[in-house]
């Protein structure tokens, strides 16, 4: 079987990266066909700088209780984001999870560094058995910190003994891969339209085509 080089090591972001997630998910539910209504609720109340606020560890009932304090009329809505938030989350981007499987199967040492809230994280390893696949993961809502902050990074390396240098880093978020590359480390940039395992192919590794 072939032995990847020691410290070689693949780190895998996780929401579009291995599991869909988008909060349309569940408030297209909500709102039904006012579209207009759901995306302004999602660009003002439940927006991307508050949800980061869970990434980097205020809890749910926190931060639900600020929004609602902000936006009272809105409130049902808000705890829906607490009450119904797994429905946020798809489906699982099978060629990714394979793409993983694989890398396991040929030795490598594998690592998750994700933006995502302890709260939700742990259950959702029980929707998901592949979550619990990873050699090493670093949780944003556990360490205070979120992607594109480098220290998050660092933390990583660190805990797990990674080189920067034979690591390459897999994210949908062009912040987040720019990051990693500032510190030396190979970066591909998922999104849709992307072969995922033509491009870890293209760098070398010898998973199946």
């Amino acid at each position: 079987m072939f032995q990847p080089p020691t410290g070689h090591q693949v780190i895998f972001d996780l929401g579009n990266v291995l599991i869909r997630w988008d909060p349309r998910n569940l408030y297209r539910k909500i709102f039904g066909e006012d579209v207009q209504g759901m995306e302004w609720f999602l660009a003002n109340v439940c927006n991307p700088a508050w949800n980061d606020r869970l990434d980097a560890g205020q809890s749910f009932a926190a931060a639900v209780a600020e929004r609602i304090a902000e936006f009272p009329d809105h409130a049902e809505l808000i705890r829906a984001y607490h009450e119904r938030w797994f429905e946020t989350l798809g489906e699982p981007i099978n060629a990714n999870v394979e793409v993983l499987a694989d890398l396991k199967r040929l030795g490598y040492r594998v690592h998750a560094l994700t933006n995502w809230s302890a709260e939700t994280f742990y259950p959702a390893k029980k929707l998901f058995p592949f979550l619990t696949w990873f050699d090493g993961v670093v949780v944003s809502g556990e360490e205070g910190l979120v992607k594109p902050d480098s220290r998050i990074y660092k933390r990583l390396l660190e805990r797990y003994q990674i080189d920067a240098a034979s690591a390459v880093f897999i994210d949908d978020v062009t912040r987040n891969v720019e990051a990693a590359r500032q510190l030396g480390i190979t970066t591909v940039q998922f999104v849709d339209g992307v072969d995922l395992r033509q491009e870890l192919r293209q760098l070398g590794m010898p998973i199946p085509a």
